[in-house]
């Protein structure tokens, strides 16, 4: 069961106290269900009993009990405990994580979208390519979640857009009742973005805030000459001892690859046979040169186009990459991921399973920012789980492949999943190979 719907079966439950006549109150739109605080029982605990007591006119705790049986009926659900003044401590049955790892492999790149709805919506946006592309995301996100959008340009629309993957449907939409979408506008227009960051940085430095702040596209070094000095950050890919694909013999580490990007802006980066070679550091004397010849400086690289795990986008892509890599190393020791146990990984195993609501909060509050942090938490989590030592996805030395395993991969290979659903929907590329 995922954390969107043990909140689904908790309305659920508020839903049948209200009918039965246990409870006067009006059903909330929607329930918070979290991870318990140090100390507390179970998988997930909610507060909803202390939210509904004033309404209802009783006791928390006795508001807990009343959902607190209802909620223990459902599938899914062990145990259902009361702490404190009236939180809900949730414990779900022991299969409900294979369950989750099942329903992403099935559903793939599709998992957490919802049924298509006849209703057809319309966005209309400001001429700026920043509102241009958070416009297009959201139709995406809410085409993801039931609901069919035409997008609506306020203005003359720049057909550069289409470059960065816009979808211009309809121009010069004046006189319309309201924006749905005005965003700080980006710096730069879409021809520069462009020639600067290519398609994929491009869209995440416009979607990756929030529409308040301004876009990450505005990084002020990329507008700055420097001198470039070799430093340990900047060492290529193929320095870096996790640039290759981890084997039997060696287990994988999940600090990505440093470096400035050697391709630079392309957005098909994705060449099994890796970058370049790494430049050769300049001299003192060459240093001097450069500092003093105007023709010698260069751009400071753009935050975005850093192969580091500074940069979000390359840290999202590279985990991608990675769980791709994990599957080909599998199938090459002859075993594939399948969930037949456990796996205790609640980090990883949360961001998989929030995955629908983020996606639902998105397309509800217009909010395409939210999707990326969310691919930013899954990227973290699903590095950590692949670097521990606790969880060698693949075997190490003489061991032979086992039932754990083949549930880490499976858990790893849901992960990868959601990571290439998202970047999907953000319009970016999900390569295998990075």
């Amino acid at each position: 069961m995922t954390p969107a719907e043990l909140s689904r079966t908790v309305r659920h439950a508020v839903c049948r106290a209200v009918e039965d006549g246990a409870l006067r109150v009006d059903a909330p739109r929607d329930v918070k269900v979290e991870r318990p605080r140090p100390g507390g029982r179970g998988d997930y605990a909610t507060g909803i009993a202390l939210r509904l007591a004033r309404q209802a006119g009783r006791p928390a705790v006795e508001v807990a009990a009343e959902l607190g049986h209802r909620i223990a009926a459902a599938p899914g659900i062990a145990a259902v405990d009361i702490t404190g003044p009236g939180f809900l401590n949730i414990t779900l049955e022991p299969d409900t994580q294979q369950r989750l790892v099942r329903d992403v492999l099935e559903r793939g790149e599709k998992y957490g979208w919802t049924d298509l709805t006849r209703a057809v919506e319309e966005i209309t946006y400001r001429a700026d390519v920043r509102a241009a592309v958070i416009a297009d995301t959201l139709r995406r996100i809410r085409l993801s979640q039931g609901t069919p959008s035409r997008t609506f340009c306020e203005g003359a629309a720049d057909p550069v857009w289409a470059g960065l993957g816009v979808r211009i449907e309809a121009a010069h939409a004046h006189g319309r009742p309201r924006t749905d979408v005005a965003p700080v506008p980006a710096a730069d227009d879409a021809t520069t973005l462009l020639r600067r960051l290519g398609v994929d940085a491009t869209r995440w430095g416009l979607l990756a805030a929030a529409a308040h702040d301004r876009p990450l596209t505005d990084h002020p070094a990329a507008h700055e000459p420097a001198v470039h000095e070799p430093t340990a950050h900047d060492r290529p890919l193929t320095d870096h001892p996790t640039a290759h694909e981890p084997t039997a013999h060696e287990p994988p580490t999940h600090r990505p690859p440093t470096g400035p990007s050697p391709t630079g802006p392309s957005p098909t980066d994705a060449s099994p046979a890796g970058p370049s070679a790494a430049p050769t550091p300049a001299r003192p004397a060459d240093r001097r040169a450069a500092t003093t010849h105007p023709r010698a400086t260069a751009l400071t690289p753009h935050p975005l186009l850093l192969q580091h795990e500074r940069n979000p986008l390359f840290r999202v892509r590279y985990a991608h990459a990675r769980a791709r890599a994990l599957s080909r190393n599998a199938a090459q020791l002859g075993f594939a991921g399948s969930p037949d146990e456990h796996v205790d990984a609640p980090a990883l195993t949360a961001a998989v399973g929030g995955h629908p609501a983020v996606l639902a909060d998105a397309a509800r509050l217009g909010a395409p920012d939210r999707l990326a942090r969310h691919l930013e938490v899954t990227a973290d989590a699903l590095l950590s789980f692949q670097s521990s030592a606790q969880h060698s996805v693949l075997p190490v030395g003489d061991e032979k492949p086992s039932a754990a395993h083949r549930s880490r991969l499976a858990l790893a290979e849901a992960a990868g999943t959601v990571l290439a659903g998202g970047l999907s929907l953000l319009g970016i590329s999900a390569p295998d190979h990075l």
